[in-house]
């Protein structure tokens, strides 16, 4: 059984198409009937509209096989009060959902991506969360690719204002135990008997996705075709119980060691 990440490992960072592999790999998923829960940290689309945009590029699987962190965000932050800090389109997807966005005195600062904040960005998140405010981050994602930059992720964010502050975090996404622990729930209905011992984590954040999910007992396998160019850029330097079990290049690699079946 399997949770499959999204972003640099089912589809580019640089131009979201198709990796090698990944549409095979999903189809081969279904062929044999093997349980697997697609899980991404997506937050700039609408749930819905980035499941149909994948859906568009030849990813064929069903609704009840995906989850990101807007489908819980409700369940971890109430709908007022939000300093959200984000891509514009981000922003503007948390307004569709009804969140009303409070840059005077809110109750929550939501962190998600953004390449560019600003100095006076953090200073206002700073004075919003000495002032009592929650801090909440969509997901902890160690580095964020982009324009063949990689930039610090959500989780860097975090853990910057946590120093700063002293104030604790919650996540929504990755690699928090509530959300894994609602993916796991979902593969539940394709397999009643299923654990964390039964699943396998795919993903190209091998801090923030693999990590967690080695914590709780999965299985993880780590490909090269995200974030980091190779496993000796990051994998020496992670404490030992936190390596991945495996490092593929992409899908398609880990499709020919015929690791299914």
């Amino acid at each position: 059984m399997y949770f499959l990440d999204v972003q640099g490992t089912l589809i580019s960072d640089a131009d979201k198409s198709p990796i090698e592999g990944s549409r095979e790999f999903i189809e081969e998923l279904n062929i044999q009937n093997i349980p697997y829960m697609v899980v991404t940290n997506n937050t700039k689309k609408a749930s819905k509209e980035f499941y149909n945009y994948l859906q568009s590029i030849g990813f064929s699987f069903s609704w009840d096989k995906y989850i990101d962190p807007l489908l819980l965000l409700d369940t971890r932050v109430s709908k007022e009060g939000v300093a959200a800090y984000g891509a514009p389109e981000f922003l503007h997807t948390l307004e569709k959902m009804g969140y009303i966005l409070d840059y005077k005195t809110p109750k929550t600062v939501l962190i998600a991506t953004k390449e560019d904040f600003s100095a006076d960005e953090y200073a206002q998140m700073i004075d919003f969360l000495l002032s009592g405010a929650e801090l909440v981050g969509m997901h902890e994602t160690s580095i964020y690719a982009k324009n063949a930059k990689r930039y610090p992720g959500v989780g860097a964010i975090l853990k910057l204002l946590e120093f700063a502050t002293s104030c604790s975090y919650e996540v929504v996404g990755k690699p928090s135990t509530a959300f894994y622990s609602e993916a796991l729930a979902l593969l539940q209905a394709q397999n009643s008997k299923a654990s964390y011992k039964d699943v396998c984590m795919i993903s190209d954040d091998v801090k923030g996705d693999l990590g967690g999910a080695k914590e709780l007992g999965m299985q993880t396998i780590f490909v090269t075709s995200g974030k980091y160019k190779s496993e000796e850029e990051i994998v020496p330097f992670l404490k030992e119980a936190l390596r991945p079990d495996a490092v593929y290049k992409n899908m398609q690699d880990i499709l020919n060691a015929k690791l299914l079946g």
